[in-house]
């Protein structure tokens, strides 16, 4: 017999006691109800079973939760119903066989997903031929029947909850637990309602760091099978309704889910530890003091090639996270479809692309396995950044050093931070240059090259004004071809550019700095000691872009340490509030040297909270 249902079999006994369940029991009894609900045994008859589900406590995750309601209706295999009122807004989704659909009447807005329809609206013959699986739990029932003997389970007393008297367990997964079936760490409470003590959870609670969260389970039951129509999407005439891809709202639900058991682990102090990950051609992947580095080179595809061969998974994990996490679920707070959006982007943005960029894209592509579709929309992504920037030298520093930082402010928490990567590149006839970047992205927004030449991004407003070259194609653009600030203007300045940005650029030859404001029709400059309507504190041998009162703190700290400010000095100079909630890295750059230092945001902290790590892009490339 094999191990597994001899370990079911075990379960089985414990639930079988009649008197004084262990807390072991209660927890199986818990699991096998659920299991029964999702995936029930072969010749259960047909139901439906329905909750409504209740956020009683919400650290750590929107505040619009808190009190929000969802109901919650499965009649296995393929049949679900969700509805829920967040703050102002309501929003309901449903499968009903090999149909997905999402709905936001506030919107007046709804996507209909289904098989046979084109994934891309620039290659439609590509149809999506998937087929929804029947719903399934995370993990098979075998493993489920095992987690009770994996956990820590341990009687809490007993609790009323809305009424019900409730046994109460706190159950937290031992290590092996982790390590084998990627169970999130953390606290659960589950309170076992009475006197079934079999039964369904009447409520679930979570805690992890800053995470704490509790979910009352409400007027659960089960009925007979709801007809067919019950399953239906119900519209309005008023209503837009969009028909896209299954697999595209089926990978956005696999994502939303996933999230939450996603952690980025903080670095711990530096060792000078540095070790070869694997190669291809004359690209690698190395771990320097516990950072990625991506070392790449030559045409643009040998390039492609290497970063798609050494980055396979989690360039896949981005874009995931970009297209069917936050693009996909963008479409329901905006009421437009994401896909027609950045599709529609894509074709006026295509035309004025470097042919160079977009071979290495596909060659991407093809080394992950993804379609060049996607990558490509990955890359056109917009974006919108919120960000602050500096540069200083001469009387500002200690030894009239310069430093540029650069800070990103962005969508902390959506899966960029643990794909994270510093790449080193060196392009066949461009200068050698490095990328604060992500897995997969082609693109710069924070960067510098071998001629000393620094920029950072900061982006504005201006969504959809799309006649001109991507933002980070024009970023990358400077550092492969500009070998002095004026020559990175004049890149800067032809373009032609898209939407409202800023910028700070650095030459550490020349020892000048300059911030530029950019729209498709304009283009000021704001040089070092110079003021602007938008920045007006001029600072001698100072050039500092923020927005809001963050501007104002950035300006405070600058004066406070004017003349005594060192690498170390001028990292502080980026922490909070300077730097956001939002912040996900935060780079400071010696252009004179070429010395740089990287902090990327971790679970617990921003980036500029974490640690720094220094790297000298000189080095790097002549290695």
């Amino acid at each position: 017999m094999r191990l597994s249902v001899l370990l079911a079999f075990a379960v089985c006994s414990v639930r079988a006691e009649q008197q004084a369940p262990t807390p072991i029991a209660l927890f199986a009894g818990v699991l096998s109800n659920i299991v029964e609900i999702v995936e029930p045994a072969e010749g259960t008859p047909a139901r439906t079973f329905a909750t409504r589900l209740e956020f009683t406590k919400t650290n750590g995750i929107p505040d619009r939760f808190l009190g929000s309601t969802v109901e919650l209706a499965l009649q296995a295999p393929d049949r679900l119903l969700l509805s829920a009122k967040l703050g102002t807004n309501s929003y309901s989704a449903g499968r009903n066989g090999q149909q997905l659909w999402v709905y936001v009447p506030g919107k007046q807005f709804a996507v209909v997903g289904e098989t046979g329809q084109p994934r891309f609206l620039s290659a439609p013959q590509k149809k999506d031929n998937s087929k929804l699986e029947p719903l399934r739990l995370p993990m098979p029932r075998e493993q489920i029947a095992l987690l009770p003997f994996l956990m820590q389970i341990d009687p809490m007393g007993s609790e009323k909850v809305q009424g019900e008297e409730c046994d109460v367990l706190q159950v937290r997964a031992r290590p092996e637990a982790l390590k084998v079936l990627a169970i999130p760490p953390g606290n659960f409470k589950v309170w076992c309602r009475r006197p079934d003590r079999s039964g369904l959870p009447a409520r679930i609670a979570y805690s992890e760091g800053t995470m704490d969260i509790a979910v009352d389970f409400l007027d659960t039951r089960f009925d007979k099978p709801w007809p067919g129509d019950k399953w239906e999407l119900h519209t309005t005439t008023s209503d837009r309704v969009e028909k896209t891809a299954a697999s595209h709202l089926n990978r956005f639900l696999t994502v939303a889910f996933n999230r939450f058991g996603e952690s980025v682990p903080t670095l711990g102090p530096t060792n000078g530890q540095q070790r070869v990950l694997a190669s291809e051609g004359n690209g690698r992947l190395e771990l320097i003091d516990g950072t990625r580095v991506l070392f790449l080179k030559g045409s643009p595809e040998e390039i492609g090639r290497q970063h798609g061969t050494l980055l396979r998974k989690p360039i896949r994990n981005v874009v995931d996270h970009i297209l069917y996490g936050v693009g996909v679920g963008s479409s329901f707070q905006k009421g437009k479809w994401f896909f027609r959006e950045i599709e529609e982007a894509q074709q006026r943005l295509a035309p004025h692309m470097r042919p160079e960029y977009l071979r290495e894209m596909d060659s991407l592509a093809f080394a992950t396995g993804l379609e060049k579709e996607e990558v490509r929309l990955a890359n056109y992504f917009p974006e919108l950044f919120h960000c602050s920037g500096f540069a200083l030298f001469g009387d500002a520093t200690v030894g009239g050093r310069m430093f540029h930082g650069r800070i990103l402010d962005y969508l902390r928490g959506v899966g960029l931070e643990q794909n994270a990567v510093v790449m080193i590149i060196k392009p066949n006839g461009g200068n050698g240059w490095v990328n604060i970047s992500y897995a997969g992205f082609v693109g710069s927004v924070t960067a510098m090259n071998e001629k000393h030449i620094a920029i950072g991004e900061m982006g504005g407003r201006g969504e959809g004004n799309w006649d001109g070259k991507p933002m980070a194609q024009l970023v990358r653009e400077v550092m492969e071809r500009a070998n002095t600030i004026d020559e990175a203007l004049e890149i800067m300045r032809k373009g032609p550019r898209t939407c409202e940005y800023y910028y700070v650029i650095s030459d550490g030859k020349s020892r000048r700095a300059v911030g530029i404001a950019a729209t498709a029709t304009k283009f000021e400059t704001v040089w070092a000691g110079e003021s602007h309507p938008q920045l007006p504190h001029a600072i001698k041998d100072a050039v500092l872009m923020s927005a809001d009162d963050r501007y104002g703190k950035l300006v405070e700290r600058v004066r406070q340490n004017y003349g005594r400010i060192d690498a170390a000095a001028a990292c502080d100079l980026m922490r909070p509030p300077v730097a956001m909630n939002s912040n996900i890295h935060s780079v400071l750059f010696a252009p004179d040297t070429l010395d740089f230092w990287v902090a990327n945001a971790d679970s617990k902290s921003v980036a500029s909270e974490t640690r720094f790590t220094h790297y000298n892009l000189k080095d790097l490339l002549s290695r």
